[in-house]
């Protein structure tokens, strides 16, 4: 098989947690090639969403948990005019609010080789990753992986343990952007209390603001029952999705004041997973850990954001950390146990249903990103496993990154 590229650290996956290994590990010293299979960066932030989490934790005094290479990428959105800061409407504390296609460009010039319209299909043991291109497959060679899929792809064809999605797995959303309307005609408790009577699969979630006057973001499908990691049922997910968008605009404008006149201007590129595989580490972070504010000698990433169950019905359950604390996030959390080389970082850490559903958040995923990047370059440069780094260097490396530990 030919040879597209030769380094010491590929990333598998152009999402948030991907985009920022990347940028670690050139900036750690690493050559460094991220494979993404759309045809722009960003991942859910830039074709789900419009709002990163986790940065803060939420409480009666808003506290920055987040920083390094995530919170540069807010930082630049803010300079472009193009982000602004929110407290959510509901639940999980401040967001950053930030228009999606100026996140691609800022990722466009942060992630300095990125490999679009590509994806990994194969892990190569020792020598890299095998990956579906236009013009075929082709061998990337790498010392180290990282799987930053969302879907633990990598891991699952490296045969590493994953727990599957089973009967708790989150619900999946399809968002969609609205023009011609006036949210100051409805609060966000009014809309709930008119979604209490309506025959919709999901009776709260959010619809708030964004950098263009008149046009609102919509959180509020919710696709049940059906598993992101199988390829029939991903597909209907999506036209189920895009159903209840029709429902869901057909209710607003019919029922709720200040969006009479509201115009459909899009939907996500594609449904929103909030969960699939997770991975099964040398450390799974427990409920137990989040609610009591656990911390530990490997924390990697600090998180504040409550447990933020969804599949619960039509509403959605929450549990905050003690105190309105914080916890930290283990690098173990991102080691396979049986597979050498290869790191996961996001939203397929190591943790149980519950810990995902506090861990998961964009801010979070950031912050692991630049630790695998961090720590495959550190791996690479000692000639070491990624499961031998040296911790107490990588973390000091983080916090000279920026990261806040």
């Amino acid at each position: 098989m030919n040879v597209l590229w030769e380094g010491d650290v590929v990333v598998a996956g152009g999402g948030s947690a991907g985009c920022a290994a990347a940028v670690a590990a050139v900036r750690s010293g690493a050559s460094c090639l991220l494979v993404e299979s759309a045809g722009f960066l960003g991942g859910t932030g830039a074709a789900v969403l419009d709002t990163f989490y986790g940065f803060y934790a939420p409480g009666p005094v808003s506290r920055r948990v987040v920083g390094g290479v995530g919170w540069e990428v807010c930082e630049r959105l803010f300079e472009a005019g193009a982000a602004f800061e929110r407290p959510n409407t509901y639940g999980a504390g401040t967001g950053v609010t930030y228009e999606p296609e100026e996140l691609k460009l800022v990722w466009d010039a942060l992630v300095p080789d990125a490999l679009l319209h590509a994806r990994v299909c194969d892990f190569v043991p020792g020598t890299g990753v095998v990956v579906e291109t236009v013009a075929g497959r082709f061998l990337v060679k790498a010392q180290v992986v990282i799987d930053a899929t969302g879907d633990a792809e990598v891991a699952w064809r490296a045969g590493a343990t994953l727990e599957r999605p089973g009967m708790r797995l989150q619900p999946m959303t399809a968002t969609f952007r609205l023009g011609g309307v006036d949210l100051s005609a409805t609060s966000t408790a009014e809309l709930h209390a008119l979604m209490a009577d309506a025959d919709l699969p999901r009776r709260e979630g959010s619809v708030h603001r964004t950098v263009n006057d008149g046009i609102v973001h919509t959180n509020l499908t919710r696709v049940t029952g059906l598993d992101p990691t199988d390829p029939v049922q991903l597909a209907e997910a999506e036209r189920v999705g895009r159903r209840q968008v029709r429902d869901y605009v057909g209710f607003l404008r019919a029922k709720v004041p200040g969006y009479g006149s509201a115009v459909l201007l899009s939907t996500s590129v594609r449904i929103g997973v909030r969960e699939s595989r997770r991975l099964v580490g040398r450390y799974v972070l427990t409920s137990d850990d989040v609610l009591a504010g656990r911390d530990f000698p490997d924390t990697i990433a600090r998180c504040g954001a409550p447990i933020e169950d969804h599949a619960s019905g039509d509403a959605t359950r929450w549990e905050y950390v003690h105190d309105f604390g914080t916890y930290g996030i283990p690098y173990r959390c991102l080691l396979p146990v049986e597979v050498g080389g290869l790191i996961v970082a996001g939203r397929s850490l190591s943790a149980t249903h519950d810990a995902h559903a506090s861990a998961r958040s964009m801010g979070q995923c950031m912050a692991m990103g630049q630790a695998a990047g961090t720590a495959a370059a550190l791996a690479v440069q000692a000639g070491v496993e990624p499961a031998a780094v040296d911790v107490e260097l990588l973390r000091t490396r983080l916090r000279e990154g920026g990261a806040l530990l």
